[in-house]
């Protein structure tokens, strides 16, 4: 599972490079990063599923979308001392300017917004 994690970071991150965030927005960038570790290691840990990853920019929004087979919807949880995991949802929470979770027929695809700073907002892909 931590293979696939780090191959959905690497990937992002390339594609955020391309949109150059990676120069322009540093501080979004790790949001997203650990937005999408959290949210495939959700579909691995919870969904018992492989976790299927779609980066779509709009030129308002950098929408992360995570799909898995289970139709269970995630729920934040209060952190406890007494457990390791359930905080993966609340740091997307934080992290994300917004997030929803969606049934669909074969699972559920969570989905996380990010906005970038002002003068990324216009920037389209560079080559």
């Amino acid at each position: 599972m931590s293979g696939d994690v780090k191959a959905a970071r690497d990937w992002s991150r390339e594609r955020l490079r391309a949109l150059g965030w990676t120069d322009s927005a540093p501080e979004t960038v790790d949001a997203v990063l650990l937005t999408v570790s959290e949210l495939v290691t959700n579909a691995h840990v919870h969904a018992h599923s492989n976790a299927q990853l779609v980066l779509t920019w709009d030129t308002r929004c950098l929408h992360v979308a995570v799909h898995d087979a289970s139709t269970d919807l995630p729920t934040t949880r209060t952190p406890s001392a007494e457990r390791l995991g359930g905080r993966g949802i609340l740091l997307v929470d934080a992290l994300a300017d917004s997030w929803e979770a969606r049934p669909c027929p074969y699972g559920k695809t969570v989905v996380a917004c990010f906005h970038p700073p002002a003068a990324t907002a216009t920037d389209g892909p560079r080559t």
